[in-house]
């Protein structure tokens, strides 16, 4: 067109409204998935419990996973992350490698027994995992300079 809008112009304004008229608002808004920290619990008795509620409470985390050696606190812990988001996705785990090896987890939470947090810890964030975790979270210098060494060579919080 000489004096006006070319077809292409109009066609690829149109197109954009459409797309802000056809996909929800929680793709593209603050509550979009790749807003979101997809986290997995490790210990989920206890502390491990109030923590996980903490995160289920929040917008901007989607818990995908529970672990814990007590089956009855997996299972437990399971049923509270499958009613509070309304499906049966949460998967339960065991062993804690198995969960941190997942592609799809961000971060993990970690309220095991005190002299496990720094073992969970430093494999967690070798394995990509950014890491919520409560003191004490070593018991020595030696398992304080690994985490914190493996936090850095893996650009890891």
């Amino acid at each position: 067109m000489k004096n006006g809008i070319s077809r292409r112009a109009f066609l690829g304004a149109g197109a954009a409204f459409g797309a802000f008229n056809l996909v929800p608002g929680s793709v593209m808004g603050a509550n979009a998935p790749s807003n979101r920290i997809v986290m997995g619990m490790i210990g989920v008795g206890g502390m491990g419990n109030g923590n996980m509620g903490t995160f289920l409470g929040m917008n901007d985390v989607q818990v995908v996973a529970v672990c814990d050696v007590n089956s009855n606190k997996t299972a437990s812990a399971k049923n509270k992350v499958d009613k509070r988001y309304g499906n049966k996705d949460c998967r339960e785990y065991h062993d804690f490698r198995e969960l941190c090896v997942r592609d799809d987890v961000d971060a993990v939470m970690i309220a095991t027994p005190d002299h496990w947090h720094a073992y969970v810890g430093t494999f967690a964030a070798s394995h990509g995992k950014d890491i919520y975790g409560e003191k004490p979270f070593t018991h020595d210098l030696l398992e304080g300079r690994a985490l914190v060494r493996a936090v850095e060579r893996n650009g890891r919080i």
